[in-house]
């Protein structure tokens, strides 16, 4: 019988495979917690390569891991036992023309999100994703995760703007569903199948993107408000008043504020005014004939009026605009930087994220009294970035984070939302799901999993329980 790294050597020559310390940049996860050694990282150039891997990894029983950007933060793209083979689909990263007359664009699976954004610029068109690591995140990745981001209430998520797929199946079979129609009712709607299935039912190699035109205006503000209720209020007033045109409804707490304003270089805040909660709200348009400065105006002086708003300013500048988008893109950074963290990736109805939060913080001063919380996310959707740090003068959370994440998770699911709003769940949050989730849903993701991979070769040990 061949040595399947040979094999895999023959059909990925000299630039397509990469062992020992070549692989060390692929085998951790971003947050260090998951992956072992791989047996090697496979670089195909192509479709055809990728589908002659997978044949070869299934006829040897090898597992195969696919990778996007490894930016992921639920384990899902790296190895868990050292017979597997990790695909990269680095390699692949052709964009294509844009159709400008349809509105889309096909890529390949290894695009960087940040490349896309640029290359069409010059088109006038945008693909309207936009996440913290959109430098490095691949389409592969964000299709397999079914990523969100911060436009996702206006846009929606990946699988709302994939058209159309190319898949290479476990047994190394290729679907060519590259189809750039959003109307396809011919049968089970295959591409969404994928889009959230964390490279367990098949590795993505391109993908057809829906695209819209760059806004021509945007109207940019930065709010105070009086509590977290009150900016629930006043998002449900705006998405009235606003529409369609509104695209960005960000929130974040003042302990957020602070430490990326203590930790993060060049980030200032220009208002005079300090609150418990701050919003986010951007308004675009494709056409210069709507006033969408004075639509954002006249909200923000009927949310004064009903006190809900204690101080705002409209963004003057594209300056002013960016560093208004920097006080919430950093809130990551800042939290990292003050020292040890845990994350909460938790969505729920819009209309009960200040329950969600105030009912939160009494179970985590419970837990561990003292412990900082930094609720910030996507307040159009409900997506809730639960992060907590420390109580000030310690250094960690004494043992108990499993106990926060058990006790969020099932608070969520209470309130009808979820506990992987946008990052899925890997292998970090199996157990997870098995406790919040029905028997009947787990059992079926289980058995599709068995249906398209009875071998159990793609990506084992995530989303769902390996077969014992």
């Amino acid at each position: 019988m061949t040595d399947p790294v040979s094999a895999l050597q023959t059909i990925l020559g000299p630039k397509g495979w990469l062992s020992g310390t070549d692989a060390e940049p692929y085998r951790r996860d971003w947050l260090n917690r998951y992956g072992v050694a791989p047996l090697g990282v496979a670089r195909p150039a192509n479709t055809a390569e990728v589908a002659a891997v997978v044949k070869a990894c299934r006829e040897a029983g090898l597992a195969v891991v696919p990778q996007g950007g490894n930016t992921g933060l639920c384990g899902g793209a790296v190895a868990e036992r050292p017979d597997a083979v990790i695909v990269s689909l680095s390699r692949m990263a052709v964009i294509g023309e844009p159709d400008l007359d349809s509105g889309s664009i096909a890529v390949e699976a290894g695009v960087v999100l940040a490349a896309l954004h640029e290359a069409l610029e010059p088109h006038g068109l945008m693909f309207p994703m936009h996440l913290g690591a959109e430098g490095s995140a691949r389409i592969g990745g964000l299709i397999g995760t079914n990523a969100g981001g911060s436009h996702a209430f206006r846009y929606g998520m990946m699988q709302d703007l994939v058209l159309g797929l190319e898949v290479v199946m476990p047994d190394g079979t290729v679907w060519d569903g590259m189809r750039a129609v959003q109307k396809d009712n011919a049968g089970y709607q295959l591409r969404k199948l994928f889009c959230g299935a964390e490279g367990t039912l098949g590795i993505v190699t391109r993908a057809v993107l829906r695209l819209y035109p760059t806004p021509r205006q945007q109207a940019s503000a930065l709010l105070v408000m009086s509590d977290f209720a009150a900016a629930v209020s006043f998002g449900a007033y705006l998405r009235g008043e606003a529409g369609e045109f509104l695209t960005g409804l960000e929130f974040f707490p003042d302990l957020g504020l602070e430490l990326a304003l203590r930790h993060v270089p060049d980030l200032t805040y220009q208002l005079e005014t300090r609150g418990d909660v701050y919003l986010l709200v951007e308004l675009a348009s494709g056409s210069p004939r709507v006033p969408l400065d004075e639509i954002l105006n006249s909200a923000l002086e009927w949310g004064m009026e009903k006190g809900l708003v204690l101080d705002g300013a409209l963004a003057s500048s594209g300056a002013q605009r960016s560093q208004f988008w920097r006080l919430r893109e950093e809130q990551p950074e800042g939290q990292r930087l003050e020292g040890e963290q845990l994350k909460h990736d938790i969505s729920v109805p819009p209309g009960a994220i200040a329950r969600f939060i105030e009912a939160g913080a009494k179970i985590c001063d419970d837990i561990l009294p003292g412990v900082r919380i930094n609720p910030f996310g996507h307040l159009g959707d409900g997506n809730i970035h639960y992060n907590l740090s420390p109580p000030r003068g310690s250094a960690d959370f004494d043992g108990k984070a499993g106990q926060f994440a058990d006790a969020l998770s099932a608070l969520a699911t209470q309130m009808g939302g979820s506990f992987a709003a946008e990052h899925g769940l890997g292998r970090a949050k199996i157990a997870m799901a098995d406790r919040n989730r029905g028997t009947v849903e787990r059992e079926l993701m289980a058995r599709l999993k068995d249906a398209l991979d009875p071998k159990g070769v793609m990506n084992p040990g995530i989303l769902v329980r390996s077969p014992l």
